[in-house]
Protein backbone atom coordinates (compact mmCIF):
# COMPACT_ATOMS: atom_id res chain seq x y z
CA UNK A 1 0.00 0.00 0.00
CA UNK A 2 1.29 2.98 -0.66
CA UNK A 3 2.56 5.52 2.15
CA UNK A 4 1.70 8.58 -0.19
CA UNK A 5 -2.08 7.66 0.57
CA UNK A 6 -3.72 9.98 2.84
CA UNK A 7 -5.34 7.77 5.38
CA UNK A 8 -2.61 4.86 4.48
CA UNK A 9 -3.77 2.15 7.08
CA UNK A 10 -6.26 4.16 9.47
CA UNK A 11 -9.34 2.38 10.77
CA UNK A 12 -12.08 5.03 10.18
CA UNK A 13 -15.92 4.56 11.44
CA UNK A 14 -18.41 6.13 9.46
CA UNK A 15 -21.98 6.63 11.15
CA UNK A 16 -24.62 7.34 8.44
CA UNK A 17 -22.59 6.03 5.68
CA UNK A 18 -25.40 4.52 3.79
CA UNK A 19 -27.80 6.24 1.79
CA UNK A 20 -31.71 6.84 0.63
CA UNK A 21 -32.31 7.47 -2.70
CA UNK A 22 -36.02 8.76 -1.74
CA UNK A 23 -37.29 7.63 -4.93
CA UNK A 24 -35.41 9.38 -7.14
CA UNK A 25 -34.15 8.11 -10.45
CA UNK A 26 -30.78 8.07 -10.45
CA UNK A 27 -29.82 9.35 -7.37
CA UNK A 28 -26.10 11.12 -7.18
CA UNK A 29 -24.01 10.17 -4.31
CA UNK A 30 -24.45 10.78 -0.97
CA UNK A 31 -22.47 12.44 1.49
CA UNK A 32 -21.56 9.53 3.85
CA UNK A 33 -20.97 6.79 0.95
CA UNK A 34 -19.02 9.61 -0.67
CA UNK A 35 -16.67 9.65 2.55
CA UNK A 36 -16.63 5.72 2.66
CA UNK A 37 -15.34 5.50 -1.00
CA UNK A 38 -13.10 7.88 -0.95
CA UNK A 39 -11.31 7.27 2.95
CA UNK A 40 -10.82 3.54 1.36
CA UNK A 41 -9.04 5.27 -1.86
CA UNK A 42 -7.27 7.06 0.41
CA UNK A 43 -6.09 3.62 1.93
CA UNK A 44 -8.22 3.16 4.79
CA UNK A 45 -10.00 0.15 6.57
CA UNK A 46 -13.70 1.43 6.57
CA UNK A 47 -16.50 0.76 8.96
CA UNK A 48 -19.98 1.83 6.93
CA UNK A 49 -22.46 2.26 10.22
CA UNK A 50 -26.28 3.30 9.50
CA UNK A 51 -29.31 2.48 10.87
CA UNK A 52 -30.63 0.99 7.35
CA UNK A 53 -28.43 -2.61 6.97
CA UNK A 54 -28.75 -2.66 3.38
CA UNK A 55 -28.03 0.65 2.78
CA UNK A 56 -24.58 0.23 4.76
CA UNK A 57 -23.38 -2.79 2.71
CA UNK A 58 -24.93 -0.78 -0.52
CA UNK A 59 -21.71 1.41 0.29
CA UNK A 60 -19.54 -1.69 1.42
CA UNK A 61 -19.83 -3.80 -1.37
CA UNK A 62 -18.64 -1.67 -4.70
CA UNK A 63 -15.85 -0.60 -2.23
CA UNK A 64 -14.93 -4.31 -1.46
CA UNK A 65 -15.23 -5.05 -5.17
CA UNK A 66 -12.53 -2.72 -5.98
CA UNK A 67 -10.49 -4.22 -3.67
CA UNK A 68 -10.71 -1.89 -0.27
CA UNK A 69 -12.11 -2.97 2.91
CA UNK A 70 -14.81 -2.18 4.32
CA UNK A 71 -17.51 -4.12 6.47
CA UNK A 72 -21.31 -2.87 7.27
CA UNK A 73 -22.92 -2.21 10.97
CA UNK A 74 -26.47 -1.26 11.50
CA UNK A 75 -27.23 0.62 14.52
CA UNK A 76 -29.48 3.74 15.67
CA UNK A 77 -27.13 6.46 16.04
CA UNK A 78 -28.91 8.44 18.56
CA UNK A 79 -29.17 5.30 20.66
CA UNK A 80 -26.74 5.04 23.53
CA UNK A 81 -26.22 1.26 23.65
CA UNK A 82 -26.51 0.91 19.76
CA UNK A 83 -23.05 3.78 19.51
CA UNK A 84 -21.63 1.61 22.09
CA UNK A 85 -22.12 -1.61 20.37
CA UNK A 86 -21.15 -0.51 17.22
CA UNK A 87 -18.27 1.58 18.33
CA UNK A 88 -16.97 -1.59 20.46
CA UNK A 89 -17.35 -3.85 17.13
CA UNK A 90 -15.84 -1.62 14.73
CA UNK A 91 -12.96 -0.97 16.56
CA UNK A 92 -12.50 -4.97 17.33
CA UNK A 93 -13.06 -5.76 13.62
CA UNK A 94 -10.61 -2.85 12.78
CA UNK A 95 -7.99 -3.58 15.28
CA UNK A 96 -8.28 -0.18 16.61
CA UNK A 97 -9.85 3.28 15.86
CA UNK A 98 -7.93 6.61 14.13
CA UNK A 99 -10.91 7.75 12.48
CA UNK A 100 -14.69 8.66 13.56
CA UNK A 101 -16.95 10.59 11.33
CA UNK A 102 -20.39 11.61 12.69
CA UNK A 103 -22.62 12.16 9.14
CA UNK A 104 -26.05 11.52 10.29
CA UNK A 105 -28.72 13.70 10.20
CA UNK A 106 -32.32 14.46 9.39
CA UNK A 107 -34.84 16.84 8.78
CA UNK A 108 -38.21 17.21 10.15
CA UNK A 109 -41.02 19.87 10.39
CA UNK A 110 -41.32 22.84 8.60
CA UNK A 111 -41.61 26.23 10.04
CA UNK A 112 -42.51 27.09 13.75
CA UNK A 113 -45.98 26.34 13.50
CA UNK A 114 -45.42 23.55 11.07
CA UNK A 115 -42.79 21.45 13.53
CA UNK A 116 -44.16 19.33 16.14
CA UNK A 117 -42.59 18.59 19.48
CA UNK A 118 -42.29 15.12 17.83
CA UNK A 119 -40.58 16.27 15.13
CA UNK A 120 -38.15 18.64 16.93
CA UNK A 121 -37.05 16.32 19.37
CA UNK A 122 -36.18 13.27 16.81
CA UNK A 123 -34.08 16.13 14.77
CA UNK A 124 -31.72 16.90 18.18
CA UNK A 125 -31.57 13.24 19.03
CA UNK A 126 -30.10 11.90 15.19
CA UNK A 127 -28.53 15.43 14.77
CA UNK A 128 -27.05 16.71 17.98
CA UNK A 129 -27.54 13.52 20.97
CA UNK A 130 -25.96 11.17 18.12
CA UNK A 131 -22.87 13.34 17.79
CA UNK A 132 -22.36 13.80 21.44
CA UNK A 133 -22.96 10.21 22.10
CA UNK A 134 -20.30 8.94 19.75
CA UNK A 135 -17.87 11.38 20.63
CA UNK A 136 -18.42 10.45 24.55
CA UNK A 137 -17.60 6.54 23.39
CA UNK A 138 -14.25 7.78 21.58
CA UNK A 139 -12.67 9.40 24.56
CA UNK A 140 -13.04 5.61 25.74
CA UNK A 141 -12.56 3.71 22.37
CA UNK A 142 -10.44 6.23 20.53
CA UNK A 143 -6.92 5.80 19.93
CA UNK A 144 -4.32 8.47 21.03
CA UNK A 145 -3.74 10.99 18.19
CA UNK A 146 -7.08 9.57 16.17
CA UNK A 147 -9.32 12.47 14.20
CA UNK A 148 -13.20 12.97 14.60
CA UNK A 149 -14.82 14.77 12.13
CA UNK A 150 -18.39 16.04 11.94
CA UNK A 151 -21.00 17.08 9.03
CA UNK A 152 -22.81 20.38 9.86
CA UNK A 153 -24.62 23.05 6.96
CA UNK A 154 -24.30 26.42 6.45
CA UNK A 155 -28.33 26.57 7.51
CA UNK A 156 -26.63 26.87 11.03
CA UNK A 157 -25.43 30.25 9.79
CA UNK A 158 -27.18 31.07 6.75
CA UNK A 159 -30.72 30.91 7.52
CA UNK A 160 -31.78 31.50 3.67
CA UNK A 161 -30.68 27.71 3.04
CA UNK A 162 -33.01 26.10 5.13
CA UNK A 163 -36.17 26.89 6.38
CA UNK A 164 -36.78 24.02 9.24
CA UNK A 165 -36.16 25.75 13.00
CA UNK A 166 -35.48 21.95 14.29
CA UNK A 167 -32.47 21.54 11.24
CA UNK A 168 -31.11 25.14 11.84
CA UNK A 169 -31.21 24.82 15.48
CA UNK A 170 -29.30 21.32 15.87
CA UNK A 171 -26.29 22.27 12.82
CA UNK A 172 -25.85 25.50 14.97
CA UNK A 173 -25.09 23.30 18.38
CA UNK A 174 -23.07 21.18 16.60
CA UNK A 175 -20.01 24.01 16.98
CA UNK A 176 -20.52 24.27 20.74
CA UNK A 177 -20.33 20.26 20.91
CA UNK A 178 -17.44 20.37 18.65
CA UNK A 179 -15.34 23.35 20.60
CA UNK A 180 -15.96 21.37 23.78
CA UNK A 181 -14.81 18.23 22.20
CA UNK A 182 -11.92 19.59 20.78
CA UNK A 183 -10.83 21.22 24.21
CA UNK A 184 -11.63 17.50 26.03
CA UNK A 185 -9.78 15.63 23.94
CA UNK A 186 -7.13 17.47 23.14
CA UNK A 187 -4.74 16.12 25.55
CA UNK A 188 -5.27 13.10 23.99
CA UNK A 189 -4.29 14.43 20.88
CA UNK A 190 -7.68 13.28 19.44
CA UNK A 191 -8.63 16.79 16.92
CA UNK A 192 -12.36 17.71 16.76
CA UNK A 193 -13.53 19.48 13.65
CA UNK A 194 -16.53 20.11 11.62
CA UNK A 195 -17.45 20.27 7.61
CA UNK A 196 -20.12 22.61 6.75
CA UNK A 197 -21.67 21.95 3.43
CA UNK A 198 -23.47 24.86 1.52
CA UNK A 199 -25.98 23.67 -1.35
CA UNK A 200 -24.88 20.07 -2.31
CA UNK A 201 -26.82 18.31 -5.23
CA UNK A 202 -27.37 14.99 -3.12
CA UNK A 203 -30.75 13.16 -2.99
CA UNK A 204 -31.60 15.06 0.19
CA UNK A 205 -30.87 18.47 -1.75
CA UNK A 206 -33.12 17.39 -4.75
CA UNK A 207 -35.79 16.85 -2.21
CA UNK A 208 -35.28 20.43 -0.51
CA UNK A 209 -35.42 21.79 -4.07
CA UNK A 210 -38.64 20.17 -4.55
CA UNK A 211 -40.42 21.35 -1.68
CA UNK A 212 -38.50 25.13 -1.92
CA UNK A 213 -37.84 25.79 -5.68
CA UNK A 214 -35.90 28.77 -4.80
CA UNK A 215 -33.45 26.69 -3.69
CA UNK A 216 -31.84 26.26 -6.95
CA UNK A 217 -31.43 29.63 -8.02
CA UNK A 218 -29.79 30.60 -4.82
CA UNK A 219 -26.77 32.91 -5.62
CA UNK A 220 -23.63 30.98 -5.10
CA UNK A 221 -20.50 32.79 -5.13
CA UNK A 222 -18.63 30.34 -7.39
CA UNK A 223 -21.25 29.66 -9.27
CA UNK A 224 -22.49 26.04 -8.61
CA UNK A 225 -24.27 23.70 -6.01
CA UNK A 226 -21.21 21.19 -4.37
CA UNK A 227 -20.99 17.51 -4.44
CA UNK A 228 -20.61 14.95 -2.61
CA UNK A 229 -17.06 14.59 -3.36
CA UNK A 230 -15.86 18.05 -2.52
CA UNK A 231 -17.22 17.16 1.32
CA UNK A 232 -15.98 14.16 1.38
CA UNK A 233 -12.52 15.68 0.30
CA UNK A 234 -12.72 17.81 3.29
CA UNK A 235 -13.59 15.16 5.56
CA UNK A 236 -10.32 13.58 4.12
CA UNK A 237 -7.90 16.28 4.90
CA UNK A 238 -9.63 16.62 8.90
CA UNK A 239 -8.87 12.71 8.88
CA UNK A 240 -5.30 12.91 7.43
CA UNK A 241 -1.91 14.65 9.12
CA UNK A 242 -2.13 17.17 6.79
CA UNK A 243 -4.10 18.92 9.42
CA UNK A 244 -2.35 17.65 12.43
CA UNK A 245 -2.30 20.92 14.03
CA UNK A 246 -5.86 21.63 13.76
CA UNK A 247 -8.84 21.57 15.94
CA UNK A 248 -12.01 22.83 16.91
CA UNK A 249 -12.92 24.59 14.00
CA UNK A 250 -15.67 24.33 11.28
CA UNK A 251 -14.48 24.07 7.49
CA UNK A 252 -16.80 25.69 5.42
CA UNK A 253 -17.26 23.81 1.98
CA UNK A 254 -20.14 26.04 -0.16
CA UNK A 255 -18.64 27.79 -2.45
CA UNK A 256 -18.44 31.03 -0.67
CA UNK A 257 -21.94 31.42 0.65
CA UNK A 258 -21.49 31.49 3.97
CA UNK A 259 -18.81 33.93 3.48
CA UNK A 260 -19.09 36.52 0.95
CA UNK A 261 -22.67 37.27 1.34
Amino acid sequence: MSCSMKLSERRVLVFGGGQQGYGLQDPPVGIGRAICQLSAQEGARVAVADICQSAAQATVDPICSGGWEARAFCGDAANPEDVRRIMAEAKDWLGGLDGLVLNTGIAAGDGFKATSVSDWDRVMAVNVRSHFLAIQAADELMEAGGAITLTSSTAARVVSTSSIPAYITSKAALEGLARAAAKALAPKKIRVNIVMPGLIDTSLGRLASLVKPDRDSTPIPLGRQGNAWDIANAHIFLLSDASSYITGITLPVDGGISQVF
